[in-house]
């Protein structure tokens, strides 16, 4: 039977109210934990690696995760240190050593054998499983971020950008590429075999064997075999590791061994830690959904005033359009009326001027027609 967030969480504020009462809050145990013994695990040799940062390109793919500012083949990115984040979840860095060599090292979660992150979550949202990855369950976390303190590697992120079902983000070893037999994404396309994968036992085994075979060359450490109660991730270096910025302060103590005593002291700080935090997930929850209703009301009333003012601006522009339409109208009408004026001017004008002439004529021809009945020679003839 699934456990779902809710169910959880109101079983947990049961738990807490019981354990204000008076009853004790069991602790982390103290006993060492060795590690599932048919775990995978991951070798990297960091002598091997050369920044292709063909590994990040494989972990986006399988991931699902937002394409890069920066393509992958841009080796700008190696100008500053980068961390994990939200939309990478192993980063490779390039560190200038004390030999004048460069060294390119990969970072991602570490697959702690015993989880700083999963021993602070009180809602199990991380679990470490037998066949080595440590996994997230988004449907159970409360977003307290407590893990992102715990982690000695600093590698949790967290999307704060998400402000409804925010997640935190790390690698997960490609679990359910294990579980299909395939090879985590960045092991399989790495060109120089610097990854390797395999049970955790015989990978201790072939790092043991590279460094008494090339005793010159690797430092005499498996980083991630002691560190923090061990890890599935281990490497080898060929300079020493506090060069290639990894932390060489971290005891071999597990993290839940360090939290155990002062858990198992304050009982009732235990129980109710889970109420308090329960409580102000609610009015986080709560506060979130106010704010996103005032935000769709706010954004509905905006688009409201915005159609509004169209409409006001179309039907100005459409009393506009008519107002012009009727100026043009009433122009041309009065163009058309002056041009049929003037050319009734000019067609009376051209009437009477042929009728004139039309009247000359014939006053002319009257003059001559008397002239001839009288017998009055022409007077052409007289001046002859």
């Amino acid at each position: 039977m699934t456990l779902s967030r809710r169910s959880f969480l109101f079983g947990l504020g049961a738990a807490g109210t019981g354990l204000a009462a008076g009853k004790k809050a069991s602790a982390a145990s103290t006993r060492e934990f060795a590690g599932y013994p048919e775990s995978f695990g991951v070798l990297y040799d960091i002598s091997r690696c050369v920044g292709c940062r063909q590994c990040e390109a494989a972990c986006n793919a399988v991931g699902g995760l937002d394409a890069p500012e920066k393509p992958f083949d841009d080796r700008s990115v190696f100008e500053k240190r980068r961390r994990t984040d939200k939309n990478h979840v192993t980063v490779v860095n390039r560190f200038e050593t004390k030999d004048k060599k460069p060294r390119f090292v990969k970072i991602q979660c570490n697959h702690c054998l015993e989880p700083a992150c999963a021993s602070v979550c009180f809602v199990r949202a991380f679990r470490k499983t037998p066949e080595g990855p440590v996994v997230y369950n988004p449907e159970l976390c409360v977003g307290c971020r407590y893990c992102m303190v715990a982690c000695p590697f600093d590698i949790p992120a967290y999307e704060y950008d998400d402000a409804i079902s925010p997640q935190v983000k790390k690698c997960d070893m490609c679990a359910p590429r294990i579980a299909e037999g395939k090879l985590p994404g960045c092991v399989e396309v790495c060109p120089r075999e610097a990854l390797l994968f395999g049970k955790r036992s015989d990978l201790l085994k072939i790092a043991r064997e590279r460094i008494a075979a090339y005793p010159e060359r690797y430092e005499d450490h498996i980083y991630g075999e002691k560190e923090m109660g061990g890890t599935s991730w281990l490497y080898l270096s060929d300079v020493p590791f506090d060069e290639v910025g990894m932390r060489t302060d971290l005891i071999s103590t597990p993290a839940p061994a360090l939290t155990s005593g002062a858990l198992g002291v304050v009982p009732m700080v235990v129980g109710l830690w889970p109420v308090f935090l329960t409580g102000m997930y609610g009015m986080t929850k709560r506060r979130e959904k106010v704010a996103a209703e005032e935000q769709k009301a706010a954004v509905e009333q905006a688009v409201a005033n915005a159609e509004e003012r169209a409409a006001q601006e179309l039907k100005k522009s459409q009393a506009k359009a008519e107002t012009d339409k009727k100026k043009a109208q009433d122009k041309a009408a009065k163009e058309r009326v002056a041009a049929v004026s003037k050319a009734v001017e000019e067609a009376e004008a051209r009437v009477a001027e042929d009728w004139a002439k039309k009247l000359v004529h014939a006053g002319l021809d009257a003059e001559a027609s008397l002239k001839e009945e009288s017998g009055e020679p022409p007077k052409g003839e007289d001046e002859a």
